[in-house]
């Protein structure tokens, strides 16, 4: 009641909307990226690693008001942890590209595109979900979050199922390492889009 009572400052709830944005931004990049049979990889990089660079700068810009705000719509250590979630999302989307640069790896793969379709669709959910944090309706965000956690559940599957078929007939060992790692980093980033969701309905839960 004391909290709804002293007006809070709802700016992060824009600044989270923002996040979401670059993150959706970096998942057209990827989305870009894998639409033919090769890639420009040092193209698809410079553009990650730029939008990776003003997620690091609002991820700072959320923390810093976070510091110098009194009372906030949320409790503190939920916009903490949903700031730091967000960030790791775009960063294991950047570290596909720098892997594959690393590597000198042009060739996209079955599993690479159907990956990176699935995050798109996982983005595309928490920009639809995050708006709608504010009100604290559980009824509204709950869809989405499932919606994530079956997408999430599906990157699973065909990871464990490219990471079978690398050890297949008699592979290059460099060859299983490189896209072993490729596939680690895109598996990890719907992992990380998992997380974010589920900090998401634990708010809605804790406050609604």
């Amino acid at each position: 009641m004391f909290k709804k009572l002293i007006p809070t400052d709802d700016k992060f709830f824009d600044m989270f909307s923002n996040a979401a944005k670059i993150l959706q931004a970096g998942a057209q990049v990827m989305s870009d990226m894998v639409s033919g049979p090769s890639a420009d990889v040092q193209a698809s990089a410079t553009r990650l690693e730029r939008l990776e660079h003003d997620a690091d700068v609002l991820t700072h810009d959320i923390l810093i008001k976070l510091d110098k705000s009194f009372i906030t719509p949320i409790d503190r250590e939920d916009i903490h942890q949903l700031t730091l979630g967000l960030d790791d999302c775009m960063d294991y989307m950047e570290a596909v590209t720098e892997r594959m640069m690393l590597y000198g790896l042009t060739q996209i793969t079955p599993p690479m595109k159907a990956l990176v379709d699935v995050i798109v669709k996982q983005v595309e959910e928490l920009n639809k979900v995050i708006p709608l944090i504010s009100d604290l309706k559980y009824e509204k965000i709950i869809p989405h979050c499932i919606e994530i956690n079956r997408l999430e559940n599906l990157a699973d599957k065909i990871a464990r199922e490219a990471v079978a078929d690398l050890f297949k007939g008699n592979p290059n060992p460099l060859d299983v390492m490189k896209w072993r790692d490729i596939y680690d980093n895109l598996e990890t980033a719907t992992d990380m889009c998992e997380h974010v969701a589920g900090i998401i309905e634990g708010i809605v839960l804790k406050h609604g």
